[in-house]
């Protein structure tokens, strides 16, 4: 699945050929290769071993200004794919075509791949280890090797392309004790290497921690999200940068460039060639580039695409991202890096007198209004710097903006939860209610 592969991945030349000769003025030809590798485990014993693999081809053009876009999974009929696009393009508005310019590169290989059998060695190797503290428990997991061509090509001469591999594992553990029900689960995205043991050793903190149980505490308590559950907040942030939203005068921040909009504790910024969802270009053929969204609490940019960077007369910021092939680009975040402070997640826990910390929620994010109410699916207690039991039928609200200007502090613990790299955080101006 190397790149050097993929210009052959599926006829794009072609399709810009017959796109021109049916009269659009400009094309471009979006493909995507996925082979799969995923390693399931169930009960504590391995389940299953699949293969999947999976093709598609978006092709957009431009007949009259008018675009259109058609999609095709797995072999194409290059006239039928267009025909359909010119169809489409009939249905909508003129509009400006933005399309990137000549240049032809083919980006270095993203990540290695790893055998089947070394993930299921990885996967007996992590239950292994919850297993020999917790023998009641029952353990499910997910181990996986994908790799991903991407191309893109247009009627302009661009042509770039690239192969991603990463490595993606979840563990969870069930625990049931009586009438208490318990799951604990976390995971790891890397390239090149899972580390079972890292990933067991998680799960067991949990376990530990979750021993005893304890009457959750009420009304406004500092707040330890850890870096699994922080997200949560990192969510409402991307919201308020993005472009789309800030022409439409839905963010708060729309007005607030050059302004503090948080603690200036805070740090946020994208880095391309960072971590496992590192990306050397954008669903528009744009160049990635490191970007500081946020410097000591004070915002600094918004992320765009090239539509809206024209909009916002700042050009693109090489973030036009396809929530799905289907669909147009629009303003995405794909590597959201939070700058760590320097403490162990022990050391803030110990900083604690009194609150809690949650580490697993219910329900969804807070979105761009910022305003929450979670239900705590894996939360503790703290008191005098000591966790002492796990608290349940438990809800936090509050505002994310609000909570970010109460940051307390920033943990050293900064791990990857999605495509975001965030530590742990805690902070005040939130309320918990639980029963007692």
């Amino acid at each position: 699945m190397g790149s050097d592969n993929s210009p052959q991945m599926l006829p794009a030349e072609q399709l810009l050929d017959l796109a021109k000769q049916a009269g659009a003025e400009a094309a471009e030809v979006f493909q995507s290769r996925s082979l799969s590798r995923p390693v399931f485990f169930e009960a504590n014993r391995l389940k299953q071993l699949e293969s999947s693999q999976a093709e598609g081809t978006a092709l957009r053009l431009w007949q009259d200004g008018r675009p259109g876009l058609a999609v095709a999974y797995g072999a194409v009929e290059p006239q039928a794919l267009v025909e359909r696009a010119i169809a489409l393009s009939q249905l909508n508005d003129p509009e400006t075509i933005e399309l990137n310019t000549a240049s032809h590169i083919t980006y270095p290989d993203l990540g290695e791949a790893v055998a089947v059998e070394t993930l299921v060695d990885w996967g007996r190797e992590a239950i292994a280890l919850v297993r020999q503290a917790y023998p009641e428990c029952l353990c499910t997991a997910e181990w996986e090797c994908e790799a991903e061509v991407t191309r893109l090509v247009n009627s302009q001469g661009l042509d770039c392309s690239y192969t991603d591999t990463t490595l993606s594992c979840y563990l969870s553990a069930e625990w049931v004790r009586g009438e208490d029900f318990l799951s604990v689960a976390d995971g790891q995205t890397q390239r090149g290497r899972l580390d079972p043991v890292a990933v067991a050793n998680q799960v067991l903190q949990r376990l530990d921690w979750a021993k005893n149980n304890a009457a959750s505490p009420n009304g406004r308590v500092p707040v330890l999200f850890t870096s699994k559950a922080a997200d949560m907040l990192w969510g409402t942030i991307q919201a308020a940068m993005n472009s789309k939203q800030v022409l439409e005068k839905a963010s708060p921040w729309s007005d607030r460039l050059g302004e503090p909009v948080t603690s200036p504790d805070l740090t946020v910024s994208q880095q391309p060639e960072a971590g496992p969802f590192s990306c050397p270009f954008d669903d528009e053929g744009t160049p990635t580039q490191p970007i500081t969204f946020i410097k000591d609490g004070v915002l600094q940019l918004f992320y765009t695409d090239r539509t809206l960077g024209r909009s916002l007369g700042s050009g693109t910021t090489g973030n036009g991202f396809r929530p799905g092939l289907g669909s147009y680009p629009t303003p995405g975040l794909f590597n959201l890096l939070i700058q760590p402070g320097f403490k162990s997640l022990s050391d803030l826990i110990a900083s604690l007198d009194y609150g809690i910390i949650v580490d697993q929620m219910l329900g969804g994010g807070a979105g761009i209004s910022g305003e929450f109410s979670v239900n705590v699916d894996l939360g503790y207690r703290v008191e005098n710097g000591q966790i002492i039991g796990r608290v349940k039928d438990t809800m936090v609200a509050g505002n994310v903006y609000t909570a970010l200007k109460n940051l307390v502090e920033l943990g050293g613990d900064a791990d990857w939860n999605g495509s975001c790299y965030t530590p742990s955080i805690i902070v005040e101006g939130l309320s918990t209610t639980g029963r007692s």
